[in-house]
């Protein structure tokens, strides 16, 4: 048992450690086994077979129930998650989602709603007034801030309160944010999910996701819905998950300073038509951001380029020390322009480039980038 009121560095240490016993090992084996021992019938034991659970899974699961401030359920990946959160609307219930968020998010709701499992209302989320209204009978509301890859701020206070005003669960993406920066429960969400596979892991070498609650009926389910799916976690997968979330607040930090020097340095370089970052006073929801991102406003900013898709296109491939391919929250900066996958919402401009940005050092981060656009102008 932890004490109380550590800070997030601290306790992504320290959490989901075994016993303190001499001689013990302090960091929690890999469990490579997919049965355990039978008990005496009747009796409730720990693990029975590794579909429902397992020592690997539940000491990641700690750790990161114990950064959010929550009950964590680890899922086989980021879209095992969203899938099971969505699972928990009634049949033909409706779901407020935003017009701009995870592509696989939008995809997911469109194939349930196509199947006549929920009814979408798309609906720009950060207009609370809009909001109200498109949450009159709905059973779930659906956040995602900064949202991927406008960078939307979402007031997650006031959309929670206007949500359980309608008897609707809110459920919070919060892949960008990480637990380092925001904690959706403390606003009010129900639900906060994460593609583990994101910063939390930090590495680029896994596939995984996380749901984390404070409603024990929510997460019931939640556990129930993942036996039942077989989206339970790799043991090798939630211990590297875990060795991640050992050093991700010094990597999401770092990070997140870096994207701002960034943010800061295009504004103005040569053919960037606009750069957006909620860390940066003249973005819209940069207010919001503030109040409820602490110690960063995150990793990835998004620029538009003035020459169109062939500069967003050519940027991408100029760059020497960016990769450029999808994904981010790895420790490398990677690039791409996003409208190249035809899932991405119809909102996102076609110069738009997404930036996620690593720990590398932010002055040869710049160099690269100013190089690759000198070279378009």
């Amino acid at each position: 048992m932890l004490p109380e009121k550590l800070s997030a560095d601290t306790i992504a240490v320290h959490a989901g450690r075994p016993d303190r016993q001499a001689g013990a090992p302090i960091n929690p084996p890999i469990s490579l086994s997919s049965t355990y021992h039978a008990a005496v019938e009747g009796e409730k034991v720990a693990f029975a077979y590794a579909r429902e659970d397992h020592e690997s899974g539940v000491a990641f699961e700690t750790a990161l129930g114990a950064l959010e401030g929550g009950h964590a359920v680890g899922f086989a990946s980021g879209m095992a998650a969203i899938s099971n959160a969505l699972a928990l609307v009634p049949h033909g219930g409706v779901v407020v989602i935003p017009p701009v968020g995870y592509s696989g998010m939008l995809a997911a709701t469109k194939s349930l709603e196509a199947s006549g499992r929920i009814e979408r209302r798309v609906v720009d989320t950060t207009d609370l007034v809009a909001l109200a209204s498109a949450l009159k009978g709905a059973a779930m509301l659906w956040l995602e801030t900064p949202a991927n890859p406008t960078l939307n701020i979402t007031d997650l206070k006031r959309a929670s309160e206007l949500a359980h005003a309608n008897g609707a669960i809110v459920v919070a993406d919060s892949t960008f944010s990480t637990p380092v920066l925001t904690k959706p429960l403390d606003f009010g969400v129900d639900l906060a999910v994460h593609s583990v596979t994101k910063w939390i892991a930090g590495h680029s070498d896994l596939l995984l996701g996380a749901a984390i609650t404070r409603d024990e009926q929510v997460l019931e389910k939640l556990r129930m819905g993942r036996a039942l799916s077989g989206a339970i976690t790799g043991p090798f997968e939630a211990w590297l998950a875990l060795r991640g979330l050992r050093t991700m607040p010094l990597r999401v930090k770092a990070s997140c300073a870096s994207a701002l020097e960034l943010a800061t340095r295009l504004q103005g370089a040569p053919g960037v038509a606009s750069v957006i970052y909620p860390g940066l006073p003249g973005h819209p929801g940069h207010a919001i951001a503030k109040s409820q991102m602490s110690g960063g406003y995150g990793a990835v900013l998004s620029i538009t380029m003035s020459g169109g898709v062939e500069a967003a296109r050519e940027l991408c491939e100029r760059v020497e020390l960016f990769t450029h391919a999808t994904s981010v929250g790895g420790v490398e900066s990677l690039i791409e322009r996003r409208k190249r996958w035809s899932l991405e919402s119809e909102l996102v401009p076609e110069s738009l480039v997404r930036i996620s940005v690593g720990i590398e050092d932010v002055d040869d981060l710049w160099r690269d980038l100013f190089q690759a656009l000198n070279r378009l102008n």
